[in-house]
């Protein structure tokens, strides 16, 4: 979770969180994306111009999570605060993450 959508803090996020050991950090062609390449190897696609899978650069992962986050929050708990968004997000991080897991019932079991 970011306060903003300003340049700096993507770029400093994007340096928090993002292994130095990944093999691709794929988005899309916004302007605060400009430096990952810098620090980790980075492709874009262009959604502008109707670009959306080039070759292994896509951004599909990611714009399925944000649309099983969105489906939850409106569907499910119709609003979301501030002070516990970072609950929610561990949650659907942990439902798109296991969303494959056939056993994810018995995982939850276990962690309780």
């Amino acid at each position: 979770m970011i306060e903003d959508a300003g340049f700096d803090t993507h770029e400093q996020f994007v340096r928090n969180v993002v292994s130095r050991d990944v093999s691709l950090v794929a988005t899309d062609e916004a302007s605060h994306y400009r430096h990952p390449a810098q620090y980790v190897p980075h492709d874009t696609v262009n959604h502008s111009k109707e670009v959306y899978v080039r070759g292994r650069v896509h951004t599909q992962s990611i714009e399925s999570f944000w649309s099983l986050l969105k489906r939850g929050i409106i569907g499910s708990y119709h609003k979301v605060s501030k002070k516990y968004l970072p609950l929610y997000l561990n949650e659907f991080t942990f439902r798109f993450n296991n969303r494959k897991n056939p056993d994810i019932f018995d995982l939850i079991i276990a962690r309780c």
